[in-house]
C-alpha cells in the first residue's frame, strides 16, 4: 500500500511546503527518511513496492520532487522507474541516492534528466543533509520554471514592442514649404528573464498627407503604461487609417468618430482606460492648421524671427478624452502658420519630467519647453527636438521621465 508521512500536519493547518514521493529499497532508511523529510509542513508519499510506486506517478497526485534509490527494488528496475517518471512526468525533478559502489551507474541516469544525486555513505550521514539537499533542488527547478516564464515574457514584450514600432512612420515627407520632423521614447525600462527590456508604451504619433494639399499630424497618449497602453494606441492607430480617406470630415468630425468607435473597443476601456489625442489637419495651401484636441496639450507655436513662443490655445481647451463617453463632442480650432515659424504637438511626458527630490513636486513644464525651444532657435528642428528630450530628461536630475514622450516638430521656411 501506499503510506502518506506527515507528522507534523494537522487537519486545520496551513498548507504542506512539499510534496515528496519516496523509493527507497533500505526497510531501515525509509523511516528515518520518511522523517526527515516529513518534518515542518512537507507530505511524504511512501510506496512500498514499484507497482505502487507507478500508481502513484500515473495518477496525478500532486507531486514536488521525487527522491528515488539506483536500487529500488534494484539496479535494473530503479532506472525502469527513472524513465517513466521522465516520461509521464517531465517536469517533475528527480533526485537519486546512490551507494558508492554504483557512482558509475549514474551517467544514464545524468544523460536522462536527474536533477541531483546524495551519495550513501556506510554510516548514513547523508540522511542529515537530505532535507536540505531537497529543498535545493525544489528550489532550483522553480528559479528555472520562473526564468523560463520570465524570458517568455521578455519576448512576448519584445513582439509587442516591434509592434508598435511598425505604426510609427518612417520616411516623413512634408508639404512643400515645410519640414517635420517627429520622435518617440518609452518611459520604463525593465529587467525581464535576466534582460533589460524597452518596455512597450502607450504614447503615438502619426504623419500622412491627404488629398488637397493637406497634411494630417497627430500626437496621441494611452492612460498607463505597458500592453495595455501600448494595444490602445495600436487599435486607435488602426481606426484612424480606415478613416483617413472620409475627407468630408474636419477635425472634430474625425475625432467625434474615432472616439464613438474606440468607446466600443474593450482593450481600450476597460480599468477605466482613455486615450488623449491631438489630431491636426495643415492645409500646406492657405498655412492654416485645423486642429482639436480631445483632453490634450495645445501645440506650442515659435516666430523665429522674433523668437516668440506661446500656445495657441488656453491649456483647458481640449474635449474629453478618447473612449470614455460615446456622446462627447468636440471643436475644431484654427491658427495660421506664419513664415519662418515653428509649431511643436507633444505629449504630456515631457511637460511632466520632474526629479525626485524628496516630496518638493517640480516639473519640466512648459516653461521648460520654452526655454529649450528659444535655446534651440538657430538650430535645425532635428536638433531642436533632441534637446527638447534631452533636457526634459536632464531635469529629472537621473531619475529619468514617468511617462512616455513624444514630439512632432513643425517648421515653415518660406
Amino acid at each position: 500500500m501506499v503510506l502518506e508521512w506527515n507528522p507534523g500536519a494537522r487537519q486545520d493547518g496551513p498548507e504542506v511546503s512539499l510534496n515528496i514521493l519516496i523509493g527507497w529499497e533500505d526497510a531501515e532508511q525509509v523511516d528515518l527518511i520518511a522523517m526527515y523529510l516529513g518534518a515542518g509542513e512537507n507530505k511524504v508519499y511512501l510506496a512500498n513496492d514499484p507497482v505502487h510506486f507507478r500508481e502513484i506517478i500515473q495518477n496525478g497526485t500532486l507531486l514536488d520532487v521525487v527522491v528515488l534509490s539506483t536500487r529500488y527494488p534494484d539496479l535494473d528496475h530503479a532506472f525502469d522507474l527513472f524513465k517513466q517518471v521522465r516520461a509521464v512526468r517531465p517536469e517533475l525533478p528527480i533526485m537519486c541516492g546512490c551507494k558508492p559502489d554504483d557512482i558509475y551507474r549514474l551517467a544514464r541516469y545524468m544523460m536522462g534528466g536527474m536533477k541531483s544525486y546524495m551519495l550513501r555513505d556506510p554510516n548514513g550521514d547523508f540522511l542529515f543533509l537530505l532535507n536540505a539537499m531537497v529543498e535545493s533542488v525544489v528550489e532550483s527547478v522553480r528559479a528555472e520554471r520562473e526564468q523560463k516564464v520570465a524570458e517568455k515574457l521578455r519576448e512576448e514584450v519584445e513582439s509587442v514592442r516591434k509592434l508598435q514600432e511598425t505604426i510609427i512612420p518612417k520616411n516623413i515627407k512634408p508639404p512643400k514649404g515645410y519640414r517635420i520632423c517627429a520622435r518617440y521614447e518609452p518611459s520604463q525600462v525593465k529587467v525581464v528573464g535576466g534582460q533589460p527590456v524597452t518596455m512597450a508604451g502607450g504614447d503615438y504619433y502619426d504623419l500622412f498627407p491627404l488629398k488637397g494639399d493637406r497634411f494630417v499630424v497627430i500626437v496621441g497618449d494611452a492612460s498607463g503604461h505597458g500592453m495595455k497602453a501600448c494595444m490602445s494606441v495600436i487599435t486607435m492607430h488602426t481606426l484612424v487609417r480606415m478613416l483617413k480617406d472620409d475627407e468630408h470630415l474636419n477635425p472634430a468630425e474625425f475625432v467625434a468618430t474615432v472616439n464613438r468607435n474606440l468607446c466600443e473597443q474593450t482593450v481600450v476601456s476597460a480599468d477605466g482606460g482613455f486615450i488623449t489625442m491631438a489630431y491636426g489637419v495643415l492645409h500646406s495651401d492657405t498655412n492654416e492648421f485645423h486642429w482639436c484636441s480631445a483632453g490634450h496639450p495645445p501645440p506650442f507655436i515659435q516666430s523665429l524671427d522674433t523668437g516668440k513662443i506661446h500656445m495657441v490655445a488656453n491649456e483647458d481647451v481640449g474635449g474629453m478624452p478618447l473612449g470614455l463617453f460615446d456622446t462627447a463632442e468636440y471643436e475644431q480650432h484654427i491658427f495660421n502658420i506664419p513664415p519662418r515659424s515653428r509649431v511643436l504637438l507633444f505629449t504630456d511626458g515631457l511637460q511632466e519630467a520632474f526629479p525626485e527630490n524628496g516630496g518638493k513636486h517640480q516639473v519640466f513644464g512648459n516653461d521648460g519647453i520654452m526655454a529649450t525651444l528659444a535655446r534651440t532657435i538657430k538650430q535645425p528642428i532635428e536638433k531642436t527636438l533632441a534637446a527638447l528630450f534631452d533636457d526634459s530628461n536632464a531635469f529629472t536630475q537621473g531619475a529619468g521621465r514617468h511617462d512616455d514622450t513624444s514630439g512632432v516638430l513643425i517648421e515653415r521656411f518660406e
